[in-house]
Parts: C-alpha cells; structure tokens; sequence
C-alpha cells in the first residue's frame, strides 16, 4: 500500500499558529528543543506568547501550571522522555491534581527517534500519562490526524497529553475524514479478526489486513488515537462481532494501549487476544527500520499474530 509520507511536527506547528490567529488566550513552552518540535513556528510570529524555558522541563511544567491557573491554554512541548518522565512528579501534582488546562504535545516518542538510542527514546510515556487522573490521552496515527487533534484539545478543559513521533508517518487519513476524542474510527471493515492500532502501527495493521486476505481472512482495522478515555464500545463490538483481537503499538507491552484494551475486554466480552508491541526491555541506537525489527514492529509480526488469534478462536 502505498502512502505519502509527512511529519506529525509539522503539522503541529501549522495548528499552533492558526491556534494563535483564532485566540489571544494560547500560551506555547517548550525546553530549548522549539526547532525540533516546531513550537518555533509560533514562536516566529507570537514571540510575546513563547517562552522558551530552557533545559529545565520541571520547572517548565510548573510555569505551565502557574500560567494555566491565570486563564491561559498552555501548550507545552519537548522530547516525550523528557515531557513525562522527568517531570512526572510536576504533571501529577501542578497539572492533572488541580485538573488545569495543559495540553503537552510531545515529539520524538517510541524508537523511532532511532540513532538517539535509549536515552532519548521512551516506550512507557503513555502508561505513566493514562494513570494519571483527568489527563485525556491521545496518540495520532498520522499528519492530518495531529492537526486535527491539536486543533480538538485546544478547545477541551483539563490536561491532555498527545504524542507524536519524529519520523515522517504515511498518511492514512485526510483532513476532511471527522476526528473525535473517544471515538475510534474503523478504517477497515471486516468479520474474522480485529486489529486495533495507535499511532505509526495503525498504517502497520491496514498493510496486515490486505496481507491477511491473501490467507482467506478478512480483518477489521481500528484507529485507536484515544487511550484515554477508551472507546469501549467499539472496541467491544469488534471484539463480538469478529471473536479475535490484535493490538498494536510502539510501546512497551507493559500497560500501554494493549493493556487498556485487554482490561475491557476481561471486564466486558472474553475473546482471545494478542499484544504487538515492545517487550519489557530498553530501546537501543539503529536506523528506525531495523529497530522496528528488531522489536517486532512489523507488518509480518502483526500477520503472525493474527494468525495465532485465529487459531485460539477454534
């Protein structure tokens, strides 16, 4: 299958801009990375409502925090391994306790920041960000979808965490298709199987779906973007209406999207089910191809996958 390929920054950096035009009350932080992340595109035109606050990401959460508390959206960004983990404590207690209006947008998440290895990758963010109460979470699968998101969260009370990733993604949506928080589309129809995806692994399990007709089976595709809140109900529904599901995300297996959807389905329609995603291990450097291999991020893992669902289902 073949699709143009954009960068999710980008398109953030086009949304925040426009955020700007429309509303007088949009703040934008970031932490010395405003290149990287493409805050330094509104920073270009709104210098007087940009802070650039350095290499201090906690102290950037609290000047959120305080600026939120006197009537502003804040857009903060940087790194999603230094956006979460390192300031976990601040978002915990300065933004999602008092349930402020925070939107963190962070980049560069999962492995394929590539050659910057472990220590500029994280596989947990969206575990430690879905814990949290009040914080909305939201993993766009594409370019178009990031505008559409950043363009939705600015209008939304409390905290929400969105994550992006620095590579260019295909482009499996367009900016006409309808986005909602909580609403997961269904990209694909299909009876025999479910597959369910967030972020760059969405384009990853339409490419299964074509490969599993080749098998005979015909497989539902799901656009997860919302982990937090869920779509029970459409992930309920596919899990009833095709009896097998596989997720897949470029994250930790460890309680990340997988583990969300696994605890609606416990609790609500049991059907055999596998996880796709990285194993409870670190990342390391290599080209983004090679690590997606290398942790079992492919079209051929998601196929095998599948595979094994539908002979669990007999």
């Amino acid at each position: 299958m073949k699709w143009k390929e954009e960068s999710q920054r980008k398109q953030y950096g086009k949304a925040l801009v426009e955020l700007g035009k429309e509303r007088s009350d949009i703040v934008v932080l970031d932490a010395d990375l405003s290149s990287s992340t493409r805050t330094a595109d509104f920073a270009a035109v709104f210098p007087e409502r940009f802070f650039n606050c350095g290499i201090a990401e906690q102290n950037m959460m609290d000047t959120a925090a305080g600026l939120a508390a006197s009537g502003k959206t804040v857009f903060v960004s940087t790194f999603a391994v230094f956006g979460t983990g390192r300031c976990y404590d601040q978002i915990r207690q300065s933004i999602a306790y008092p349930n402020l209006n925070i939107k963190i947008v962070a980049s560069h998440a999962g492995i394929t920041v590539g050659g910057d290895g472990a220590s500029h990758q994280i596989v947990e963010d969206i575990a430690l960000m879905r814990v949290l109460p009040n914080m909305t979470v939201i993993v766009p699968a594409d370019s178009p979808e990031t505008y559409k998101a950043v363009k939705t969260v600015a209008s939304m009370p409390g905290p929400v965490y969105v994550r992006i990733g620095r590579s260019d993604i295909p482009s499996i949506t367009d900016h006409a298709s309808p986005f909602e928080v909580d609403k997961a589309p269904v990209m694909r129809d299909g009876k025999d199987i479910t597959l369910i995806g967030c972020g760059i692994m969405v384009s990853k399990c339409l490419e299964a779906a074509e490969e599993l007709v080749k098998h005979g089976v015909d497989a539902r595709v799901v656009n997860l973007h919302t982990i937090k809140p869920l779509d029970e109900k459409t992930i309920v529904r596919a899990a009833r209406e095709t009896g097998g599901v596989v997720t897949a995300e470029e994250h930790s297996v460890m309680m990340g999207m997988g583990s969300a959807v696994a605890m609606v389905l416990v609790e609500n329609f049991h059907v055999p089910m596998k996880r796709v995603g990285i194993p409870d291990v670190f990342g390391e450097s290599g080209a983004c191809d090679e690590l997606m291999g290398k942790y079992g991020l492919t079209v051929d893992n998601i196929v095998e996958a599948a595979h094994d669902v539908l002979k669990r289902k007999k």
